[in-house]
């Protein structure tokens, strides 16, 4: 599919000079690009970079089927270009994110406003889709809630029960971190890194260090990719075995809901072993790791891994043998597979879809070149499907994990890593818990950061909720919005 395309082709954690990259005047940009999503692509990224008073769009796409990734810009311009979200949706937050910050007008998006509460002179994020119709009524939730969450605001057009639209309003709290990177690296570069999604630490400080590497023309040695793969493992147990924990509880059933709470608890502390700090803060650096994992460690790892593992099974086959969850959790917050390649799911949400996609598996770099857990798909788009990807991706990533923990790799856990590239381009994807990271850097003259672009899996993925809510009863909203639980600290970036 990729060998035709107008696009420079480049692998996972890999660069090219920006020269390379080809541009194109924007109409025949967008177009080039919609082509391209036509034939089966993927939209990682879009995004602008300035240049002087004008600007280019940027686009990154995926080719599964062929584990190659794809760049093309349009030369700089100003003012108006035909919006792609009109064809493709995958795009409509992209575009809509450029605009706020680049005030670039796509013509023909089909709900045009900020993606962030507010955005310089861009009006507040108001002006909600509203349904007419005397049985209508309006829900809203939020911003402020009573869980200690970042806020986020949630506008229901209900008939009765039923919901027939969410809109979904975030970035409250815009942290600005894109903006704080320019110019970087920086001495608090890789501390903003680890902090984009607390809970996503490790897949995002990785997915840096990728990116450095890349832009230095080298690799982390086998040691320290290795440690990097255990770590991700261990992240996504701890965040899948919270999360059904957390969809029991939403449903009162007591026993897996806090059976999860407390494993959960166990391996977190697993990391904590590994590098002293539960959410893995402090291991992963550019160039390698700063903690070994000594053998004796590991074999005590393994030793508290088994009757964790042992224990969270039990957990989840109590939620199963529940006739009540399975009523509860089966048929609702469908999203259908066509939606979900439409909307550019990613992570385990797509996976539930029944779609194959998986950075692990489609872009491998680092200790996943050598050693990968399945792919774990379930039809459905439920929140059953959801919950039931959680569980298998526990049971791989524990078989992963009892796997790899007594074959270290041998070798240095540092390599020396030079400075970026001057005038270069870089991507590293890596598949986080809630699905792929994406980071993509852009060097200037001097090999700085002159564009630092970070796509969380969350900013693919909350539309995908609102397709979820149509047609469900408004006090199912919990059990959806759990069984994505999607990052708002992550999207509002």
């Amino acid at each position: 599919m990729s060998a035709t395309t107008p696009f420079t082709l480049l692998a996972n954690a890999s660069s090219m000079t920006w020269a390379e990259v080809p541009a194109w005047p924007v109409v025949d940009f967008i177009r080039t690009t919609g082509a391209e999503l036509t034939r089966g692509a993927r939209l990682c990224a879009l995004f602008g970079v300035p240049e002087g008073a004008a600007v280019q769009l940027v686009a990154v796409l995926a080719f599964d089927a062929d584990s190659t990734l794809a760049v093309g810009r349009s030369i700089p311009f100003c003012g108006e270009y035909p919006s792609l979200s009109a064809s493709h949706a995958q795009a409509h937050l992209f575009e809509r994110e450029v605009w706020e910050q680049h005030g670039l007008t796509p013509v023909g998006h089909p709900w045009l406003k900020p993606v962030r509460r507010t955005a310089g002179d861009a009006p507040a994020n108001a002006g909600f889709f509203r349904v007419a119709g005397g049985e209508i009524h309006e829900v809203a939730v939020g911003p402020v809630h009573a869980g200690i969450i970042e806020p986020g605001h949630f506008r229901f057009q209900c008939a009765g029960e039923e919901v027939l639209h969410l809109e979904i309003a975030l970035g409250y709290q815009h942290r600005g971190i894109e903006e704080a990177l320019s110019g970087g690296p920086h001495r608090a570069t890789l501390i903003q890194m680890e902090t984009i999604a607390g809970d996503t630490s490790i897949a995002h400080a990785t997915a840096h260090a990728t990116l450095m590497e890349a832009l230095a023309d080298s690799e982390a040695p086998l040691r320290a990719q290795w440690l990097r793969a255990i770590a991700l493992e261990l992240e996504r147990l701890a965040n899948h075995t919270g999360d059904l924990g957390a969809l029991a509880n939403d449903v009162a059933f007591l026993p897996t809901s806090s059976a999860c709470g407390k494993l959960r608890g166990d391996f977190l502390n697993l990391t904590a072993m590994l590098c002293g700090n539960r959410f893995g803060r402090g291991l992963v650096r550019p160039g390698g790791c700063r903690h070994d994992l000594e053998p004796a460690l590991a074999t005590q790892m393994l030793e508290r891994l088994r009757p964790a593992m042992t224990d969270t099974a039990q957990a989840i086959a109590w939620l199963w043998d529940s006739a009540a969850v399975r009523a509860r959790f089966e048929n609702v917050g469908v999203v259908f597979p066509t939606q979900a390649a439409e909307i550019g799911l990613v992570g385990p949400a797509a996976r539930a879809c029944g779609v194959v996609r998986d950075v692990r598996y489609d872009h491998p770099c680092g200790w996943h070149r050598f050693a990968q857990a399945p792919v774990t798909v379930w039809p459905g788009g439920d929140v059953f499907a959801r919950a039931r990807v959680r569980s298998l991706e526990i049971q791989r990533s524990g078989e992963f994990l009892s796997e790899q923990l007594p074959s270290p790799p041998e070798g240095g856990l540092c390599g020396e890593l030079a400075a970026p590239a001057p005038d270069t381009l870089a991507v590293a994807l890596v598949e986080g818990w809630r699905g792929e990271v994406c980071h993509v850097a852009l060097t200037d003259s001097a090999g700085r950061f002159r564009r630092y672009k970070i796509t969380d899996p969350s900013f693919h993925n909350w539309s995908g909720l609102a397709l979820a809510l149509r047609g469900t009863a408004i006090s199912d909203f919990p059990i959806c919005n759990k069984s994505f639980n999607l990052s708002y600290c992550g999207f509002d970036l």
